[in-house]
């Protein structure tokens, strides 16, 4: 895994770039949170959607949520961008148009919206 340091508007955004997987599971993702604040000094994490278990996408499984719960418990906020357009489901559609009205949970169409989500 690999963190590239990006800053927008005077806000530091942590940019991973991975080959593989890097949320599997909610200790995984507490633990990238860990590490990045430590290494980078930020809580503004912007990760592609392929480097997250494909579970954190069906609401039903509760990973989404005990995920973002932790982000926002440890004062985290997140940028997951990817394609979305792929997706049926009514209630992903409804979480993420929702999670995009607020301060800290983002789900964006690229890396560089990403970075302007979080840095406003």
């Amino acid at each position: 895994m690999k963190i590239n340091k990006i800053e927008k508007n005077g806000v530091l955004c942590a940019v991973i770039e991975s080959n593989e997987k890097v949320i599997t599971d909610v200790q995984s993702a507490v633990d990238l949170l860990v590490t990045v604040n430590y290494e980078v000094g930020t809580k503004n994490i912007i990760i592609d959607k392929k480097l997250i278990n494909e579970d954190f996408f069906i609401l039903s499984t509760g990973f989404a949520g005990e995920v973002l719960q932790k982000f926002i418990n440890y004062g985290g906020r997140i940028a997951i961008y990817g394609d979305y357009s792929h997706y049926t489901s009514k209630p992903l559609k409804d979480f993420i148009y929702e999670s995009n009205k607020g301060k800290d949970i983002f789900f964006a169409s690229s890396r560089e919206n990403a970075l302007e989500l979080l840095g406003r």
